[in-house]
């Protein structure tokens, strides 16, 4: 704490200025332990005590007529205010108590709070410490994204700090006033003044200055009431008035008015039954500190006026409210009040952090029960400290003791802080090019790991620490900057974000749980070069809703504000290809209300003539997920939430999937962020963790998101032209099941019936069956096909699609597409492996005769584990032509060294939207082969290419193929390696 050590000069003082206590008021002490009781009432949840925050504007005005007199005193009796006396008294009684308590929380959130509260915790004692705990909280409490953390153990030592920042500015301004005053004094006197000259001087210049003082911090509270709640009700600032309407009482000379007796009497019970008043009238719907505050402020000053000495006569017996409050009770709860005030919120906050939330009766009697440290604080701390004479003889070791409070919880604080931050992990941003593949499709929110046969919410990262880690998750946000505006704004910046522009754009529009969804939006548009335009605003309903905003503390203009203007911008510009609108699903429980609302939003967007994505809402946790998290490293189920509570009925997507939406097409990842039907859902899932906070998805997993988000879009038709899915296939059913016998059929022997080789392809030696060892499904969303050698003979699966008529439209594309995990094997024990997933015309059907004319694709095919795969086209003649046959026009050996460690996409399209028409082959989404029409016979292409295929899936033993690549099938080679398949589908469009 920053203190004048240095006393400023009015007058030359005796040595030892008397001291002079202004009178012992009884009647404050009592007052302080109303203030304190309400709060303690408030803070445990006392029903009709909702108003008991109140107390904390009684203590504010208490202490500003406490001071004030104090130093207007000792400014009129000796001619000057000894600052550094008066800060060494502030301090051996504030710091030592506060220090403790301090100290104790630092170490307490080791044993009572998860690693990630730890450092939140520990921060906070840093700045309860320094005395501005209160902006921390305005930091903090203003944020819209960081709400939804639990409470923090040191949250009411804002007022403390408010208070000594108060000290740090009132006693050296009345300071430099008292001096200003007698030099201006003296000089038109011409010599010394006496006390009562000075006395009337300076409290003339404190009364305007106070009073101006008064007034403008007063109209900042008003404004920052209507602009920013938090502000207002921990600002500086906009409490300075409520000091000040104390300060006013003591300089005033209220002691010489006249009045009659009951007339004093009836000020002091109207002004403790104006505080009654406000803790049981009040509650967090009031707008606070406005107009509101002055009932307790007000209350509170006409307390300690009615209770002024000198009002009474002597020896008059009082009936007023000062008798109440001098009884022996409220004095000793009074003296109490400061130590239990520090001591009751941490105990509080503690407990509910080890037992989860508690009701008010649990809560008033800990409240109750932490008047024991407080009491020993003040016995044995706070006493002691304050009247020790060899401290209070001078003012440098009052002082002194002030700093060593304050050190002691900052060194402890930032020992702990240090230590749990290391253990925390690193805080850089996620490395999200080191991120594993999304899965598009089926149950898994990552590419299946092929090792371990996956499970059923995947196993792309089944091991190590989660991604992002807690303290990483916290900062996980989408790098939309300032698009997504704060509750204050009335408008959006323009937000165009990519290359395209006009038209070529994508719309994002909603509040933050549609901001979330930025960097998967972005992704998708930037792979068609589009721009993104982003319209997002916290805290703001979509639908046309009007609420109250926590932030700011009242009613939510500004929302209503900005979602008419954001839609009057739409209207006015040109038609996007989409707006995807999102928002969160409880902004109200009434359905029909919610429904009335999100028609009213719907009616202007459909007039703007783009389609209308629905992004429903993703689970909500209702907890700190990276903070509970941090403390179950090793047991991460246990931050598991409840499913029930965490998905709301959604009317809009229920009504856009009945098609009762025109123009509305609603999308959902929920059944990837909650899979299953059990009472929970995850909040971390296949070792990514899903959440930041309480409420939004990380940035990390909206990143592994985008693969399925846009192949949603995609077969909704929304992401140019349109997709029709032509064959979907997820493998789901009970393990040891045959694949969809609607979908698939089997290749059996060694070729086709009469066909005229002996074997199937290049002299492979296996023998294809239908038996569950050789082909099944893994009861988790997975074909998998299995070489197994039994007497010397080895067997396999082969299957191939029932529909034989996959072909790109006139003027349209083809794409067919699988999710596969070769076998994990390598070396000599792979030996001979070939598997293949790749298609053949369906002429081969009407006799199978006429390869390669008929055409081929191999979309993948891999040899002998050697972490690479290839794609072919094969066309024309048996041998040479076109294609080059019988090696066919291939892509030679791309690198694909995880391809036997995990789940990939294989795809190949036939594109005949472009001239000349090309096929092109794809590994998780990257062009690595094509093949154009220019120079192949058009008959030999139209043959090959235009008159439908079907799909195969194999794997292969032995034959040429393996043996031109080294990969000769021997003694050594190891049967039982799976080749799985998570999905396979045929889409077209055009």
């Amino acid at each position: 704490m920053a203190v004048l050590t240095r006393p400023v000069v009015i007058s030359p003082p005796p040595a030892r200025p008397p001291r002079s206590r202004g009178g012992h008021r009884p009647d404050i002490e009592g007052l302080r332990a109303v203030a304190l009781l309400g709060v303690l009432a408030f803070h445990a949840a006392v029903p009709g005590l909702a108003g008991g925050f109140v107390g904390v504007d009684v203590f504010f005005v208490v202490s500003g007529y406490l001071i004030t007199g104090q130093l207007l005193r000792e400014a009129v009796t000796t001619g000057r205010v000894r600052l550094a006396e008066f800060f060494s008294r502030r301090a051996r009684r504030l710091l030592p108590s506060a220090g403790l308590v301090l100290a104790v929380a630092a170490l307490a959130g080791v044993w009572f709070t998860a690693p990630l509260h730890r450092t939140d915790t520990e921060y906070d004692v840093l700045a309860a410490a320094l005395s501005v705990a209160n902006w921390r909280f305005v930091a903090e409490q203003t944020d819209y994204l960081a709400a939804g953390r639990d409470p923090s153990p040191l949250l009411h030592f804002w007022s403390l700090a408010v208070e000594e920042q108060f000290y740090l500015v009132w006693g050296p301004l009345v300071a430099l006033l008292g001096w200003l005053v007698v030099r201006a004094v003296r000089r038109r006197a011409g010599g010394t003044v006496a006390g009562p000259g000075r006395g009337r001087a300076l409290r003339l210049v404190l009364v305007l200055v106070t009073g101006a003082l008064t007034l403008v911090s007063f109209a900042l509270a008003l404004g920052w009431t209507r602009g920013s709640v938090s502000l207002a009700y921990l600002g500086t600032p906009s409490r300075a008035w409520q000091f000040a309407v104390g300060a006013l009482l003591a300089v005033l000379p209220w002691h010489r008015l006249p009045g009659p007796r009951p007339l004093r009497a009836l000020c002091g019970w109207l002004g403790l039954a104006a505080i009654g008043w406000s803790v049981l009238s009040y509650d967090a719907r009031t707008p606070y500190p406005g107009w509101a505050a002055l009932v307790p402020t007000l209350g509170t000053a006409a307390v300690i006026l009615a209770g002024t000495p000198g009002l009474r006569g002597d020896g008059e017996v009082s009936y007023g409210a000062e008798r109440l409050l001098g009884l022996r009770p409220a004095r000793a709860i009074g003296r109490l009040s400061y130590n239990l005030y520090l001591w009751h919120w941490p105990v509080l906050v503690f407990a509910e952090a080890r037992l989860g939330t508690l009701g008010w009766p649990a809560k008033a009697a800990l409240t109750a029960a932490a008047a024991l440290p407080a009491y020993a604080a003040m016995r044995w701390v706070e006493r002691p400290l304050r009247s020790n004479p060899v401290v209070a003889e001078l003012p440098r070791r009052g002082l002194s003791l002030g700093l060593g409070a304050v050190v002691v919880p900052l060194v402890l604080a930032l020992v702990v802080g240090t230590g749990t931050l290391r253990l925390l992990g690193p805080a850089a941003p996620v490395d999200l090019a080191g991120l594993p593949p999304g899965s598009p499709d089926g149950t898994s929110l990552l590419v299946r790991a092929g090792a371990a046969g996956g499970s059923g919410s995947g196993a792309g990262l089944a091991s190590g620490p989660v991604v992002p880690g807690p303290v990483q998750a916290r900062q996980d946000f989408p790098p939309d900057g300032v698009c997504e505006v704060a509750p204050t704004a009335v408008t959006s910046p323009a937000c165009l974000t990519g290359p395209g522009g006009g038209s070529d754009r994508i719309v994002l529009l909603g509040d933050s749980h549609a901001g979330q969804w930025y960097s998967a939006v972005l992704a998708i548009a930037a792979a068609r070069h589009w721009g993104v335009e982003e319209l997002v605003k916290q805290g703001c309903p979509l639908a046309e809703l009007t609420v109250t905003n926590p932030q700011l503390g009242r009613t939510y203009h500004e929302c209503d504000t900005w979602r008419a203007d954001s839609l009057a911008r739409l209207a006015g510009e040109a038609k996007p290809r989409l707006i995807v609108i999102a928002s969160l699903n409880r902004y109200t429980d009434d359905r029909a209300v919610l429904e009335q609302a999100w028609q009213k939003t719907l009616t202007p967007l459909r007039k703007i003539g783009a389609p209308i994505v629905y992004l429903k809402d993703t689970p909500i946790p209702g907890l700190d997920v990276p903070a509970c998290v941090s403390g179950h490293a090793e047991d991460l189920g246990a931050c598991d939430f409840s499913r029930s509570a965490a998905q709301w009925p959604d009317p809009l997507a229920e009504s856009a999937a009945a098609g009762r939406e025109p123009g509305v097409t609603a999308v959902e990842v929920n059944s990837v962020l909650c899979p299953g039907s059990g009472r929970s859902c995850p909040s971390v899932l296949e070792r990514i963790l899903l959440y930041r906070d309480d409420a939004h998805l990380t940035n990390t997993a909206v990143v592994v998101l985008t693969p399925r988000l846009e192949r949603l879009l995609g077969t909704a038709g929304l992401l140019g032209g349109g997709w029709t899915t032509l064959l979907r296939d997820d493998f789901d059913g009970p393990a040891g099941s045959r694949p969809s016998s609607v979908n698939w059929q089997y290749d059996l022997g060694t070729c086709y019936p009469g066909c005229p080789a002996a074997q199937w392809g290049t002299g492979e030696v296996e023998t294809m069956t239908d038996s569950p060892e050789n082909v099944r499904l893994d009861g988790r969303g997975v074909l998998e096909l299995v070489p197994t050698l039994a007497d010397g003979k080895w067997s396999s699966g082969r299957i191939e699609s029932r529909r034989a008529d996959f072909a790109a439209p006139a003027g349209g594309v083809l794409r067919i597409e699988a999710s596969i995990a070769l076998p994990e094997v390598s070396g000599a024990k792979a030996g001979g492996y070939w598997p293949a997933f790749w298609t053949l015309g369906g002429g081969l059907r009407q006799g199978y005769s006429g390869w390669p004319g008929i055409g081929e694709i191999d979309a993948m095919e891999a040899v002998g584990g050697k972490g690479s795969v290839f794609g072919t086209l094969h066309c024309g003649s048996a041998t040479g032509g076109p294609c080059q046959e019988p090696k066919g026009l291939g892509s030679g050996e791309v690198p694909c060294g995880a391809c036997g460690a995990g789940f990939h996409t294989y795809a190949v399209e036939v594109d005949r939207s472009r001239s000349p028409e090309q096929v092109r082959w794809y590994l998780d989404g990257r062009e690595y082969h094509h093949v154009g029409a220019a120079g192949i016979d058009p008959a030999v292409w139209d043959q090959a290419l235009h008159k439908g295929h079907f799909l195969l899936l194999n794997l292969a033993m032995g034959g040429g193929l393996p043996d031109a690549f080294g990969s000769r099938l021997t003694a050594a080679t190891e049967p039982g390696h799976a080749m799985k398949v998570d999905y396979v589908s045929v889409a077209v469009k055009g």
